[in-house]
């Protein structure tokens, strides 16, 4: 899908692909080859650069060729109640245009809205990108946030069911950690790349910064770091709450197993004498009330089993 976008801080407007403005935000969504050559010979930049994000295993990093450059950064994904995934996003800028391209339609670019036209200027194409990854880097702390609030639940629900549901759950958090983490890092190289290229005098068509967009940059890269930092420590929670409640579960088998070890004992012993003294042979007692004797001699023999067992914490 192909969406051409112009905005000038009051108003974000759709354009036509035979109406081109300078300053055009080239919007592709899981793109075919048609869309992608169709975009790729209206800005002159490369095809390859348009089919890097195509990649869902591309990692985070920039690369330059020409009068174009490419920011490839990982943005966050919900994909379930408890499934986190990352996305690559390629961001390219050219002299006049800036593309955006992803794999599926995301939160991120969602906020590019007009409803918040007043916020972005697809004119200010470095501001934009900073502003693109801002919001990434937030997205990132709110999903961290929603990550903790459901481990807790979790826990909570742990400490009353035991039951594997909830382990697969915790396990599939976790899974969106580490996801989480390497995405962030990979970000925070890039990032720190971003604040080194302001220096350079001939990228000064595709990136000038101005004060403000140092500003922002800086805030990029303060949120990436926060959230490397919640991401790591979240982490460190969640795999010694799975440990902690795996062993609470191995624990609770093994009291079940020695419970039922204990009654399998105590059903023994009646069942035994039962058995002697129902034999057709003679025996005591067989004659006066054998019954009455034989029954509360198992009765006690059981009772004083039962008893034994439970000074040693068998029960």
């Amino acid at each position: 899908m192909l969406k051409i976008y112009r905005s000038n801080c009051t108003h974000l407007y759709e354009l036509t692909f035979e109406k081109i403005e300078k300053g055009a935000w080239f919007n592709l969504i899981n793109p075919d080859q048609v869309e992608l050559e169709m975009v790729a010979a209206k800005t002159g930049a490369p095809l390859d650069f348009l089919k890097a994000a195509l990649d869902e295993e591309e990692r985070s990093r920039t690369e330059l060729e020409d009068n174009y450059m490419l920011v490839i950064t990982n943005i966050p994904i919900m994909r379930g109640k408890d499934s986190y995934d990352a996305l690559p996003l390629g961001i390219i800028i050219s002299p006049d245009y800036i593309i955006t391209v992803c794999l599926e339609a995301n939160e991120v670019l969602a906020n590019f809205s007009p409803e918040n036209a007043r916020n972005f200027s697809t004119c200010k194409k470095t501001r934009f990108l900073f502003q693109i990854l801002h919001k990434s880097a937030l997205l990132y702390l709110r999903y961290l946030k929603q990550i903790n609030r459901r481990t807790d639940d979790l826990e909570h629900h742990l400490r009353a069911s035991m039951k594997n549901q909830e382990i697969f759950q915790l396990l599939d958090l976790q899974k969106g950690l580490t996801y989480f983490t390497a995405s962030l890092r990979s970000n925070g190289i890039v990032l720190e790349k971003l604040l080194r290229l302001r220096t350079l005098t001939n990228l000064q068509h595709l990136i000038t910064m101005y004060e403000e967009d140092e500003d922002l940059l800086e805030d990029v890269i303060i949120e990436n770091k926060q959230a490397i930092e919640m991401v790591e420590m979240y982490s460190k929670v969640l795999s010694g709450l799975m440990d902690c409640f795996t062993s609470i579960i191995s624990n609770n088998l093994n009291m079940v197993m020695k419970f039922l070890a204990s009654m399998t004992i105590l059903l023994a012993i009646p069942t035994m004498i039962s058995s002697f003294m129902g034999m057709n042979v003679d025996v005591p007692f067989g004659a006066n009330n054998g019954f009455l004797y034989t029954m509360s001699f198992a009765f006690f023999t059981t009772v004083l089993t039962a008893f034994g067992l439970w000074k040693k914490g068998m029960f």
